[in-house]
């Protein structure tokens, strides 16, 4: 695949926000974290939001993974109403739909990284053998098949990070939400993982939103955003 070339994205919108904001309470006080977002994400999109440290970009994808409520403004993911949703719709949302990717990983130090990518199948309901084949099969597509009985303890940052996104696809969700995944990596393992996302956004076609302050993104980015004091605005590519 050529660089910055990627897969036409599909005609049916994802995500679709409307003035979409958030408004955090500290005492008395008001902090408000983003402000009249509206966003259009199509099927099969590899979008990415750059943004410095505290411009909302960890706040915009945890309303848009259903982590958080809006305080104003509309959102649906995936033709659901995550504004009017109760709890526990919102819990099966997650789990259906949304595949999230964290800086520090978040693995279970205890457990190897072929259970680590079981746990969401077997949290959703398959059964123990069915839940290690899968994700057995996951590793071994990443490229962890030597590594499938290894703790996190004993990989390096590239190859948590790698776990974790094959935890993230492991259920096929629909979107993909990547918070700073190359953060904690040096130069060479966020290039890797930034290779290995756009390879499955190509081949799988599942949507990605990686939230980013990492500027190599824009060459592989079919739409960027900046994010700017909680306002969003369009960002050229390449």
């Amino acid at each position: 695949m050529e660089e910055g070339l990627l897969p036409e994205p599909g005609t049916r919108s994802v995500i679709e926000t409307q003035d979409l904001g958030k408004v955090y309470k500290r005492g008395d006080e008001e902090v408000v974290a983003l402000r009249n977002v509206t966003l259009s994400v199509l099927q099969g999109e590899f979008s990415v939001v750059i943004g410095p440290s505290g411009s909302g970009k960890s706040t915009l994808l945890h309303l848009l993974g259903g982590i958080d409520r809006p305080t104003t403004g509309q959102l649906r993911v995936n033709g659901m109403d995550l504004v009017s949703a109760r709890e526990v719709d919102l819990t099966r949302f997650r789990r259906d739909n949304i595949g999230f990717v964290f800086q520090f990983y978040n693995l279970l130090p205890s457990l190897t990284a072929l259970d680590n990518v079981a746990l969401p199948l077997l949290a959703r309901g398959s059964g123990w053998k069915e839940s290690r084949a899968r994700a057995a099969a996951v590793l071994d597509q990443l490229g962890l098949d030597h590594r499938r009985k290894h703790t996190p303890g004993q990989l390096s940052g590239g190859e948590q990070q790698r776990v974790a996104i094959a935890r993230a696809i492991v259920l096929e969700p629909c979107v993909i939400l990547a918070d700073e995944p190359t953060g904690d990596l040096d130069q060479a393992s966020a290039e890797s993982i930034i290779a290995l996302m756009v390879d499955l956004n190509r081949r799988s076609g599942v949507t990605f939103i990686v939230a980013s302050h990492n500027l190599s993104l824009l060459k592989v980015a079919g739409r960027c955003y900046q994010l700017t004091d909680g306002m969003l605005s369009a960002k050229s590519t390449g």
